[in-house]
């Protein structure tokens, strides 16, 4: 009777959703007071107060946006190619998007989290996850560019990351999927999940001084769907909190059978305990295959290496790194108050949102005040740990941040409103409605110590009646709500790219001034830069063709080029001599098959082409860089394969006819 109440409590759920996303809200027409446009302007040639870093979802792509203009400043690509920028096409960027299956030119990116020290955002990098192939990128703030990718072995859906300690020691990812480990046989039926699937957990190490990540450790946990995670802080460092759905190790159907327990769990990790079993030499070394990409802003280029060995914790084995909480059921949130103290679960399907408390978890496990374990993994009692519980806040809480005043705001999916209660009396507050279908929310710095309480932004699964029509499919959305006040109020509606998930905010004065300008062209160390036109040159080695130009306002050097024979493979190494401040320029020829290239100020990109045919291709500037900008251009002559045309190029020279006729 209990499961059957639980299913058709989700089924009333979807059905208040359904009528939720069908009819516009009386009041949608008049949310905004008079003062709103006032409070969201940026007044040309002003900056913006916040950068606004915002996943792309299935784009795999991260959105960056100014606050409160709403303003789309950079859209930086990470795991899906982007001609725009040449990104995953040109030949130096390609080894970014390696992974032990090959080349992946696509992932689905959910979440942003932006670096700490002392439990502060400190500017310095922005991480994102690959749901699809489990990866985790870093983000450099100073180019804002991809800098490093690490793939996750013994994981599927890398959905629950990359969530990051107080000092960033770790960046941490919970599988979405349990799997069979990857040293095991994987080929086995689906239906013995129980018995062959397990959960991982990855902990990232990454270097204070240039971030370098590296998989210090992994443990291995029961076969469950891991959600999304945060770190304790304060009293509460040295451990991390993550959401856990699918207790019942259902493997078909999962809106059904993994509907039919009352709760499913928090699991609390004790990763200081962790990295002890692991210098006391108690980890398991597994053999696993998998990428470790970076880029050099020096060379302009990555490199890609597979690694082949990870360190695995048992937490079966070592039953002091991982106790379970239970908590209301299919939770999708799990968040940490600026003190370190309060924990913040969800459950999707109940109505009410449960708050631990650090002090009384510790003191239960101190007590062993167990309701037993749960594959050998210790569960704590659900009133032992327990705070208290936000009565009748709203229909499908999901997820939480903070404003450092004590209040506290959820997002409620169902119901499409973000609420504010009080973390100590648990009280709600305000509520304020969405439009429509609210995901995740943001408050700069909302996750850390120290938040900035002066805006929310809510982002959306649903806009029908915000936007012009686009067809069925409609543009994503952002609403930036003024929570400086007692009440909140809505000034901004803004489209995103992608469907956004998470998203972080920061300060734009930690980042601007720390902003990369231009490369210094005598830094350039691509083993391909020309560091002047006299430099250029094009080489034959066998069927293979280096054409090492130049680009500068308003010319390439060499810009003709004759003696390419069909079937060759060209690589031309394009160094944009500029040094002067958002001066990049472009490249692209007829008939190449991958994308341009983007060529930053002192930097060298690489563009691989096929020749395919004899005959005349035109190459150009795609950045428009100058009053002569159309101007710029070349052409590459193709004679047929076997043919004696000698291999020429030039700038603003014109070879006797006789020097490039083909010798019969």
């Amino acid at each position: 009777m209990k499961s059957i109440r639980i299913i058709a409590a989700a089924a009333f759920s979807f059905s208040l959703l359904m009528s939720f996303n069908s009819c516009k809200p009386k009041n949608a027409g008049n949310a905004v007071n008079a003062d709103a446009a006032s409070k969201a302007y940026v007044a040309p040639g002003k900056y913006d107060e916040f950068y606004n870093f915002v996943s792309g979802g299935f784009s795999g792509q991260l959105a960056t946006y100014g606050l409160p203009s709403g303003r789309l400043l950079r859209v930086i690509p990470v795991f899906s190619v982007d001609p725009e920028k040449g990104w995953g096409y040109s030949e130096e960027t390609k080894p970014m998007l390696n992974t032990s299956h090959g080349f992946v030119p696509w992932d689905d990116l959910h979440h942003t989290e932006l670096s700490q020290t002392n439990g502060e955002i400190d500017g310095r990098w922005v991480f994102g996850n690959a749901n699809n192939t489990p990866r985790v990128a870093r983000i450099d703030l100073k180019t804002f560019r991809t800098a490093e990718i690490i793939e996750l072995p013994n994981s599927a859906g890398n959905h629950s990351s990359p969530f990051i300690t107080e000092n960033t020691e770790y960046v941490v990812a919970g599988t979405r999927f349990s799997v069979p480990p990857d040293d095991k046989n994987g080929d086995v039926p689906i239906n013995t999940y129980k018995q062959n699937f397990k959960g991982t957990i990855s902990f990232i190490s990454v270097a204070k001084e240039d971030g370098k990540m590296d998989i210090a450790f992994q443990i291995q946990c029961p076969g469950v769907n891991f959600d999304l995670s945060h770190a304790g802080k304060g009293k509460s460092h040295g451990w991390f909190f993550f959401s856990c759905y699918n207790t019942e190790q259902a493997n078909t159907l999962l809106e059904v059978n993994a509907s039919q327990k009352d709760k499913d769990f928090i699991m609390a990790v004790n990763w200081k305990k962790a990295e002890e079993y692991l210098k006391a030499g108690k980890g398991r070394k597994q053999a696993v295959k998998y990428a470790h990409n970076t880029y050099s802003d020096k060379t302009h280029s990555a490199t890609s290496e597979i690694k082949t060995e990870v360190t695995v914790l048992d937490a079966k084995e070592l039953k002091d790194i991982c106790y379970f909480i239970p908590c209301p059921k299919s939770p999708h949130g799990c968040d940490v108050d600026p003190t370190g103290e309060y924990i913040v679960g969800s459950g999707k399907l109940a109505a009410l949102i449960p708050v631990f408390s650090f002090d009384k978890m510790i003191k239960a496990i101190a007590d062993k005040a167990y309701a037993g374990d749960y594959d050998g993994i210790p569960v704590i009692k659900y009133e032992a740990a327990l705070y208290g519980e936000v009565q009748k806040p709203g229909l499908g809480p999901l997820h939480t941040e903070f404003d450092g005043k004590g209040n506290a705001y959820t997002t409620f999916f169902v119901s499409s409103e973000v609420v504010k209660w009080n973390i100590k009396d648990l009280k709600v507050l305000d509520r304020a409605p969405t439009y429509y279908s609210v995901g995740h929310l943001c408050i700069p710095g909302g996750d850390s110590k120290k938040p900035n309480a002066k805006y929310l932004i809510a982002y959306n699964k649903i806009t029908k009646d915000r936007y012009l029509p686009t067809g069925p499919e409609l543009a994503q959305s952002a609403q930036l709500y003024d929570i400086s006040g007692d009440k909140m109020q809505l000034i901004l509606d803004f489209p995103t790219i992608g469907e956004p998930h998470y998203a972080q905010a920061v300060s734009a004065d930690l980042i601007k001034g720390n902003s990369v300008k231009f490369f210094k062209i005598d830094e350039n160390q691509n083993p391909y830069v020309s560091k002047g036109e006299g430099t250029t040159k094009v080489v034959r080695t066998g069927n293979r063709v280096d054409v090492n130009m130049t680009c500068i306002r308003s010319h390439f050097s060499p810009d003709n080029i004759e003696g390419i024979k069909a079937g060759d493979e060209v690589y031309f190494h394009v160094t944009n001599l500029e040094q002067d401040w958002d001066v990049p320029h472009g490249f692209a020829i007829k008939g190449a098959n991958t994308g341009e290239l983007l060529i930053m100020p002192g930097e060298t990109q690489t563009l691989k082409w096929t020749a395919e045919k004899a005959g005349m291709f035109p190459f150009y500037c795609t950045d428009f860089c100058s009053a002569l900008h159309q101007e710029m251009q070349g052409y590459i002559r193709v004679s047929p394969a076997g043919s004696n045309v000698p291999l020429l190029f030039s700038t603003g020279k014109n070879y006797p006819v006789a020097d490039t006729a083909a010798k019969k």
